[in-house]
Formats: C-alpha cells, sequence, structure tokens
C-alpha cells in the first residue's frame, strides 16, 4: 500500500541522517516517483533546510512534498503528545498519494520519532564505525565484547516493531547502516564490526554500507544538491564522486524496496 514509508532514526546527532535521507529522496524522485517528506525534528531542522536550499537553487532540481512537524507547545503530557498524534497523522493523510515517504527524525527520543519508527515499513540507522556511535545500540561490559545488551533505543525499536505487529502490519524491515567510513583499517574498527555482526543476529537488522567521508557532502548542504545533481551544477565528476553515487545506488538495491514500485 502507498506510501511506502522510510525512516532515518538514530537516537545520535552526526551519523548523516539528513544526509543519506535526502539522497534516497532525490534518487527516487529522478527515478519517477511521487516523494513525500517529512522532517519530525523540526527545532533541528537539518533535512528541512536542506530542501529550503533546494527550492531557493537557481537550478531546474527535483522537489519533494515536504512538511516539518514541530514539538507540541501544550504543558500538559497527554494532551500534547495527542496533538502531535494528530498532526502526524494529518501529514501521513496529505501525503497518502505519494509512492514514497522519505522521515527524518531527531538524535534524541521524542514522542513524534517514536511515532515515525512505528509507521516505517524500512528503518535505516546510520552509524559510524566507532564504540561510542555503537553505543546506541547495544552496552557493553567488560573487554571481551561478550557480554552485551541492547540499549534503549534498540529496545524502543523493538518495542515498535511489537506495536507493528499487534495491528496486524508487515515487520519494519531494520537496517543498521555503517556510514561516514574511513578508508583505513583499525583494530577498533574490527571490533565494532565483529559486534554488529553479532548484534544483527540477535535484535535483528540487516547490516549494510552507507557513504564513505567526504568533504563534498558539506558542500552540497548549502546549494541543496545532492552527487545526484552535479551535471546540472556544472562540477567535473571526479573518481571519488562516481564512487560515492555507485555507493548510494548499492545502498538503494540493498534497501529491496517493494518490487511493484521500485524502479
Amino acid at each position: 500500500m502507498k506510501p511506502y514509508i522510510i525512516v532515518f532514526g538514530n537516537e545520535k546527532g552526526g551519523t548523516g541522517k539528513s544526509t543519506l535521507a535526502m539522497h534516497i529522496s532525490v534518487y527516487l524522485l529522478n527515478s519517477g516517483f511521487q516523494v513525500g517528506t517529512i522532517d519530525v525534528d523540526a527545532r533541528q531542522g537539518t533535512f528541512t533546510q536542506y530542501l529550503e536550499h533546494r527550492k531557493a537553487s537557481p537550478l531546474d532540481l527535483t522537489l519533494p512534498q515536504h512538511m516539518a512537524i514541530a514539538k507540541s507547545s501544550l504543558e500538559d503530557k497527554e494532551k500534547a503528545k495527542a496533538d502531535e498524534y494528530d498532526r502526524f497523522c494529518r501529514a501521513l493523510q496529505q501525503m497518502s498519494t505519494c509512492d514514497y515517504l522519505v522521515i527524518d527524525t531527531p538524535g534524541n527520543d521524542t514522542f513524534l520519532s517514536q511515532l515515525a519508527h512505528s509507521s516505517a515499513n524500512t528503518l535505516i540507522t546510520p552509524l559510524n564505525e566507532s564504540f561510542v556511535d555503537l553505543d546506541v545500540l547495544v552496552k557493553i561490559f567488560g573487554d571481551n565484547l561478550k557480554t552485551m545488551r541492547p540499549s534503549i533505543y534498540a529496545e524502543m525499536v523493538w518495542n515498535q516493531r511489537k506495536e507493528r505487529a499487534k495491528k496486524g502490519l508487515k515487520p519494519t524491515d531494520w537496517i543498521v547502516v555503517k556510514n561516514r567510513l574511513n578508508t583505513f583499517y583499525s583494530k577498533n574498527r574490527g571490533d565494532v564490526n565483529i559486534v554488529l555482526e553479532e548484534l544483527s543476529k540477535r535484535i535483528g537488522f540487516r547490516l549494510g554500507i552507507g557513504f564513505s567521508e567526504r568533504v563534498i557532502f558539506r558542500e552540497l548542504f548549502l546549494s541543496g544538491t545532492t552527487l545526484l545533481d552535479m551535471e546540472n551544477t556544472g562540477h567535473s565528476l571526479s573518481l571519488s564522486h562516481v564512487s560515492a553515487r555507485q555507493e548510494l545506488r548499492e545502498l538503494v538495491d540493498f534497501m529491496k524496496l517493494p518490487c511493484q514500485i521500485a524502479a
């Protein structure tokens, strides 16, 4: 059923959620799909600002239907949740004709973020290859990398998946993406990968690869463009840019989007 909802979630900032969300959105737009985007991190608003830069560009760039949902200003917690729930549902209804809906979430736990996670057909959690970032998924005790338990975020995702099951919905396809990768290898990086492989079996996510760390992503933000727009910007494609575009294609392939609407 439409729209197919892709959520980018991680209770930590700086992992590249908005950059990935933007590139996936433009990839789908350029593939001929109707795409809606929602930013439930309206206070930070990185995804929204990226799209504002894109809208202001003199170039003829594809644009999704976009909405930003701010946290409720009501002081009563239950009334605030009801307000946020109502506005989130109305946003989904407004974009019900889209093929895909891409949602960016904040780097902390909010009710709007929980709503987004519970609606996800595909959940993508970008993660840098470090134990600092890994802490969002798992708590590790000791140096043997064997004594571990899921983190609060992993438990939240698990609970939202159970809520979907209660409603008779298909399980969320949870993909943890190693993102902003460095080219050099280290023992720390190897240990992180060992933990991720083991954890993927225990809590049920697929382990994928995102983007390598590149300066170009910082430059693209201010122009509202993506790697897919570079021919329109007058930039010549370097070998690094070509490699980054291939990483995007491989990520989309790994996502295994539904065949009835996939490119």
